[in-house]
């Protein structure tokens, strides 16, 4: 059984989240978790809130059809990270001129699933 979770418009650049989700993709739950806490990464900790999210989903969708979940037995799948909408801001320079800050957004996706589904 599959459930996901997906951030949106997380104001973090997507080269920067793709580091983090890079060494939990196909990890246990708890490992990820022990990963994601340790990490010194800024985007661990909204990594760590989609993570949590789709364990939440997953437990849900067991209790809905009758089953219980172990969480132990749950493995993160698949996770990836698209971009998002680009925020353009302008920054004053020399001579009048004016040069491009862009400020990245992301899209964090995480798949959980039973081990060996």
């Amino acid at each position: 059984m599959e459930a996901r979770a997906i951030a949106r418009h997380v104001r973090m650049s997507p080269r920067k989240v793709r580091l983090v989700v890079d060494q939990i993709r196909g990890r246990s739950v708890n490992e990820a978790y022990a990963i994601l806490q340790f990490s010194k990464k800024a985007a661990s900790e909204p990594v760590g809130k989609t993570l949590r999210s789709a364990v939440a989903n997953a437990q849900y969708r067991a209790q809905d059809d009758g089953e219980v979940l172990d969480v132990d037995e749950l493995v993160v799948s698949r996770a990836f990270v698209d971009e998002g909408a680009t925020l353009r801001r302008w920054r004053a320079r020399a001579m009048g001129r004016a040069s491009p800050i862009r400020k990245r957004t992301s899209h964090i996706t995480v798949v959980v699933d039973k081990r060996g589904s």
